[in-house]
């Protein structure tokens, strides 16, 4: 479960306000997969930074039952001189996971070759995409946070991921942010809409697509 409450976020650009998030009074279900759904620069991301606790909101709170996942695919938090088993195998260490079973699901997973034994700051960004989704993947979460990352790589790659997130899912929630409805419809059971700081959520998908799709027409 992740529970919004009065939830408030604003940025000052330029000298201009953008309002985020307006007071949303939301709260995701335990266990199921949600599509979060808007247009460019709604806030879809800032919305999945607040729920992991990587950003602070303006006001309000968020509360949540289980574990949370960082955004799934976020490479930000490597370091640029360890390899990708290195940093594999630290990320374990932070979570508890198992080393050499970590190791050797993202090195299968992955597929970066001899690349995975060479520093991460040499590692292409669909390289690094692949290798903090593989890290994600072989870590067990109540809830994964994905933005986007399925659309790394080749169609295979792709399939691949899509279906150990349907595996994960078995025993997971996630709130996920696509652009994409087919990967919407295949990935997600529920929807929620951002538009204007508003956020509405939506126990039957195909509304939230439907009240998506009609924002998008604005």
């Amino acid at each position: 479960m992740i529970r919004m409450q009065n939830l408030c976020k604003t940025f000052l650009l330029d000298g201009k306000r953008k309002v985020v998030a307006d007071n949303i009074n939301v709260t995701f279900p335990t266990g199921k997969s949600v599509a979060l759904l808007g247009r460019n620069g709604a806030g879809k991301s800032t919305l999945l930074k607040m729920i992991a606790g990587t950003m602070q909101p303006t006001s309000g709170t968020i509360e949540s039952t289980g574990t949370i996942s960082w955004p799934v695919g976020f490479a930000g938090s490597f370091h640029p001189d360890l390899t990708g088993a290195q940093n594999t195998r630290f990320i374990a260490r932070i979570y508890g996971a198992d080393t050499d079973d970590l190791v050797a699901f993202v090195k299968d997973f992955a597929g970066l070759g001899m690349h995975f034994k060479l520093p991460f700051r040499t590692y292409s960004s669909g390289m690094r995409s692949r290798l903090a989704f593989g890290i994600s993947m072989g870590i067990s979460f109540d809830t994964y946070l994905v933005d986007e990352i399925t659309a790394v790589g080749d169609a295979a790659f792709r399939a691949k991921s899509a279906d150990v997130f349907r595996d994960r899912m078995k025993n997971a929630g996630a709130v996920v942010v696509t652009h994409s409805m087919q990967q919407v419809r295949d990935l997600c059971e529920a929807g929620a809409v951002l538009e204007n700081g508003k956020l509405v959520y939506y126990d039957d998908l195909e509304t939230a697509i439907l009240h998506h799709t009609e924002t998008m027409k604005t």
